[in-house]
């Protein structure tokens, strides 16, 4: 990516993260920021990460780098040195935003609160697991533990199933998502009043901040006719409302819900001959106003096992339904509607490509692209260029 382009074309970031914060770095990079990771000099231990392109990782070829790495500037150094950590301090002497995971690669030696009091313009956003401070400020959670104690995985699998381990790493997407707000946030508010901001992103509260439902039914279940529990029991992919349920078709399954226009869904089933006793009007008497919605949700799920699951879709489509096709992983790149957003970019990783996630958003003056992906240490030259070092390495 031209560093001409982008909406954040300009902006020059230093990436010190790890897993929980590294898509936040990328989100950034892929907004035209100039992101530079420094590196140990054999390469980033996060290289070895698979899936790789190559069976081995023979060459450096892991999928997962090359998607979350995107877009950067690689930076060799060696921080045990007093060179090393006069480049680092050089590089960072540059930056407007550093992105930092406690015991990330060089973060110790970056000494930023040093920096800070030197810099009080600086934006530095930590993202660890528990926060700076607090009882749990020293413990690390991997992506499922992370996801286990957040909440995030309690809303997975049945009632009388174990919680499911969801695919890739989500909540670490959650919280590299949240720091990535937050630079923006901070970086605003640098530009409008010249102060920095240390920023601590913990994924423990981001993944509670996403818990809608449940939050919702421990705040407002007593508006729930039916209620005997605060906490909602763990349920699957249905909402805490009952309105949102898997449902058995042919050929496949199929995500249902009646919202937000119940009443056009009604009118559906009403041109099928399928809404049985659903607008009988003892189901709007207040005794009764429990019943409508799961004997709504009975009704189209009989419905559903009619019909075959793909002409349910695009049907259910046509009319601007939210219904979800569940499709299994090999399976979602084939689906036409990321095709006709123009969702795929190319990775390449060495002398092959790879077809992987572009970006969720389309500008129309600072157009996203794809940049090239180098292997360890391979920008150092440039870098050193760029911070006026000189020869000397």
């Amino acid at each position: 990516m031209g560093k001409s382009e982008g909406a954040l074309a300009g902006v020059r970031v230093v990436d010190l993260t790890d897993e929980r914060g590294i898509y936040g770095a990328k989100l950034l990079a892929d907004l035209g920021a100039d992101v530079v990771r420094p590196e140990p000099l054999d390469g980033d231990p996060l290289r070895e990460r698979g899936p790789h392109l190559k069976e081995g990782n023979e060459g450096h070829t892991s999928l997962w780098h090359a998607f979350f790495a995107s877009n950067r500037r690689f930076f060799a150094l060696d921080p045990a040195t007093q060179e090393g950590r006069q480049l680092l301090a050089r590089l960072i002497g540059r930056a407007e935003i550093v992105l930092t995971s406690p015991g990330s690669f060089a973060v110790d030696e970056a000494d930023l609160p040093t920096v800070l009091e030197q810099r009080p313009e600086l934006v530095v956003v930590d993202t660890s697991s528990f926060g700076a401070d607090g009882p749990w400020a020293d413990y690390l959670a991997p992506d499922l533990v992370a996801g286990a104690l957040g909440g995030s995985v309690a809303t997975t699998g049945d009632v009388d199933t174990p919680p499911l381990k969801c695919f890739g790493e989500l909540n670490f997407m959650v919280s590299g998502a949240y720091t990535a707000i937050a630079a923006l946030s901070a970086l605003y508010c640098q530009r409008e009043q010249g102060i920095g901001q240390r920023v601590d992103v913990s994924v423990h509260e981001c993944l509670v901040s996403c818990l809608e439902h449940i939050l919702m039914w421990y705040w407002y279940a007593h508006t729930r006719p039916g209620r005997t529990e605060k906490a909602l029991a763990r349920r699957g992919s249905l909402h805490w409302s009952n309105a949102y349920e898997i449902m058995q078709a042919k050929g496949g399954s199929i995500m249902i819900t009646p919202t937000p226009k119940v009443g056009a869904q009604i009118a559906w089933l009403e041109e099928v001959g399928a809404e049985g006793d659903i607008r009988d009007p003892s189901y709007r008497e207040p005794e009764n106003v429990a019943q409508f919605m799961p004997r709504l949700m009975e009704l189209l799920a009989d419905w559903a096992a009619t019909r075959d699951v793909e002409e349910l879709f695009l049907e259910a489509q046509e009319r601007h339904a939210p219904f979800g096709w569940v499709l299994p992983i090999e399976r979602v790149a084939d689906n036409p509607q990321l095709a006709a957003r123009q969702w795929w970019a190319s990775y390449r990783v060495g002398d092959e490509s790879f077809q992987g996630p572009g970006m969720p958003y389309h500008f129309s003056r600072t157009p996203w692209s794809m940049g090239a992906y180098h292997g360890p240490g391979e920008d150092t030259d440039a870098v050193l260029a760029d911070i006026n070092w000189g020869a000397k390495r």
